[in-house]
């Protein structure tokens, strides 16, 4: 379940970026120089150059080289990460999940902390009582006749 929220996480995340990518305005981000072999595109933002090359009327850009090493190494070390992760959460999930009820320990603390939000409320009752009875000493005063 812990993993599975993770992984929510990361592809909201990854979502989020590629929103606030796409939101971003193309003009001026890009710069386009012609090349012996088609084209090379700067990205201004980041400094990621790709090389392109015109095909059917299309421009087909691809990574460089060193970008494309620099993006599969982020991308292992992000898997590697990943898995890290889960491991550190597979030590710490207990074993047997299939009963789903907590242990023996997990119970006496929720127990205690009833009995003592019971303990508090009962006697919170018991000084709202105290307040509103009426005192030996305070004289009551007679009821009116109404004849």
């Amino acid at each position: 379940m812990i993993r599975f929220q993770i992984l929510c996480v990361s592809a909201l995340a990854l979502i989020g970026s590629a929103q606030a990518l796409a939101q971003e305005p193309v003009a001026n981000r890009y710069t386009i120089e012609k090349s012996a072999n088609g084209f090379v595109r700067l990205d201004t933002r980041t400094g990621e150059m790709s090389i392109c090359t015109e095909t059917d009327g299309q421009l087909v850009c691809k990574m460089a080289a060193d970008e494309r090493r620099a993006f599969e190494d982020t991308l292992s070390d992000l898997s590697a990460r990943i898995e890290a992760l889960e491991n550190r959460l597979d030590r710490m999930e207990p074993q047997d999940e299939s009963t789903g009820m907590p242990d023996e320990a997990e119970l006496d603390r929720a127990i205690g902390a009833m009995q003592k939000i019971m303990r508090h409320f009962f006697d919170m009752a018991e000084e709202l009582r105290r307040d509103f009875e009426p005192s030996p000493e305070t004289p009551s005063e007679p009821v009116p006749d109404r004849t």
